[in-house]
């Protein structure tokens, strides 16, 4: 990767929160933060944490800002929804690991036509020192 490209994301997007590491299978969920309509005193934007916890279907790994992961998630009256979240998102406030699943595909785009108990992924055991959510990025010294 250009010199110049990583100088300008590590600046862009400082790596100040460290992700558990998951791929596709595993059951995520995601704090984010949604800006309320009302703006406080002083003209601050208001924002409230809103998760969404679901079946991640995709993680592209790229640059900095070009990281996003998928998550599907059976909302009301079985109706699918996805998002796509940027991984340096300012806006993720954190991401838990729910559970980690067995597939054999990158990409879970399958589980669209599926319902019920046929959308169903095993579990896979995580080791017992894996980071289960995001922590705050410790210092270099």
């Amino acid at each position: 990767m250009n010199k110049l490209i990583r100088s300008f994301e590590t600046r862009v997007f400082p790596q100040n929160k460290v992700h558990p590491a998951f791929r596709p299978g595993d059951t995520v969920r995601v704090h984010y933060k949604v800006e309320e309509g009302a703006k406080v005193e002083g003209g601050e934007k208001k924002f409230r944490i809103q998760l969404f916890e679901g079946v991640c279907i995709r993680f592209r790994k790229g640059s900095a800002g070009a990281s996003t992961f998928t998550v599907r998630k059976i909302g009301a009256n079985s109706v699918g929804v996805e998002r796509v979240f940027p991984l340096n998102s300012p806006y993720i406030e954190k991401v838990e690991l729910v559970a980690a699943g067995v597939v054999r595909r990158a990409r879970l785009y399958y589980l669209r036509n599926l319902l019920g108990k046929a959308a169903r992924i095993r579990k896979r055991r995580l080791p017992d020192a894996a980071v289960m959510e995001t922590a705050p990025q410790q210092p270099a010294e």
